[in-house]
């Protein structure tokens, strides 16, 4: 028996888990599992800042796919390209291709992926620090380094504007 790999499967935008549900299904239901070991849909803890609250949120890393560790036969490939939401398999025409090693790691099967915060403001934005030393100033948002998790707002120090740098959880957007 040849041994599986992983392999990419396109869905409808928002059908990712259903697809991964029904395809699970199909698997028990026709005795596979030996043939589909795993279905997967690649997410990515994202640490999300709103109303000057920080919450961690799934995200899906690639909106519109599913990945399958399976052997590819006929029978395993009709299972997954008959699954309600599978518009077809990734590769050239209507042929699978499998993922390598390399392609894996961008996938974030192997290893960790860095963790990634969403803020609900922008540069231009006008802020409130909530928190250190700048607590309770006001400031139009300069800059921002989402690697550094930092915002750069001008702050009035004596008499003249001066930018400061503060961490995104310091930060809320004024309404």
């Amino acid at each position: 028996m040849a041994e599986p790999q992983w392999y990419v499967a396109h869905t409808y935008s928002g059908y990712e888990n259903k697809v991964k549900t029904d395809i699970e299904k199909s698997v028990a239901n026709r005795h596979l599992e030996d043939q589909i070991i795993e279905v997967r849909v690649p997410v990515q803890e994202v640490t999300e800042m709103k109303n000057g609250k920080k919450r961690t949120v799934p995200k899906k890393m690639f909106p519109g796919y599913v990945l399958i560790n399976m052997v590819m036969n006929d029978e395993t490939w009709y299972v997954v390209r008959n699954t309600r939401g599978v518009t077809g398999f990734v590769g050239p025409g209507s042929k699978p291709v499998p993922l390598t090693e390399r392609d894996l790691w961008r996938f974030g099967e192997k290893g960790d992926v860095s963790e990634e915060m969403e803020v609900d403001f922008a540069e231009g934005d006008t802020v409130t620090v909530i928190g250190g030393v700048w607590k309770d100033t006001s400031g139009v948002i300069k800059a921002m380094n989402k690697s550094k998790q930092t915002v750069t707002i001008n702050v009035e120090l004596f008499g003249r504007e001066t930018p400061v740098e503060i961490g995104f959880a310091d930060v809320q957007k004024m309404d």
